[in-house]
């Protein structure tokens, strides 16, 4: 039996506890941007949010798990990290495109777009081990959704005080 198990399974090179920790790590920021996205009801929420960041950091790890495998020492087998960033971005862009919608004049979806590739690079930045780096920019992407819809905000209302005032005659 423990043949078999070890034939369908390989021991990892990271201590599983520290996988456990960059997953949890992945979703927990996922959530935060994915939070605001949910709060604001966007299409792409929460779980969205989370599956994206987590997939990105999962990904990353099989990744570093690869480079580590017995499995590829062989010279055929020739190993580019930035490969793995480039199909994470492709597959992650792919899924925000999907939220983007062209309606009435208007482009919809844009912001939650952008959230959903920015949840990937917080998950490689997690899966890679780059805590500082997920959490800042897990940071930065909720004072831009936060602070710049309130900024937003008072830019559109005044615009619309200004397109409510008479225009004064010129002399």
């Amino acid at each position: 039996m423990q043949d078999i198990l070890n034939d369908i399974g390989h021991p990892t090179w990271m201590p599983f506890t520290v996988i456990a920790a960059r997953l949890v790590l992945a979703a927990f920021l996922g959530a935060l941007v994915g939070f605001e996205r949910e709060w604001r009801n966007h299409p792409a929420g929460l779980r969205t949010h989370i599956l994206v960041s987590l997939a990105a950091a999962g990904f990353a790890i099989i990744g570093i798990e690869i480079v580590h495998s017995s499995q590829f020492e062989e010279n055929s087998a020739r190993l580019d990290p930035i490969r793995l960033i480039e199909a994470v971005t492709a597959g992650v862009a792919f899924l925000a495109a999907g939220t983007i919608i062209f309606a009435r004049g208007q482009v919809k979806g844009l912001t939650t777009g952008a959230g959903l590739w920015l949840a990937g690079a917080i998950g490689l930045a997690s899966g890679l081990g780059f805590w500082q780096i997920a959490a800042f920019a897990t940071l930065l992407a909720l004072v831009v959704l936060g602070v710049m819809q309130q900024f937003g905000r008072a830019m559109e209302n005044r615009s619309a005080r200004k397109s409510d005032d008479p225009e004064e005659p010129s002399s």
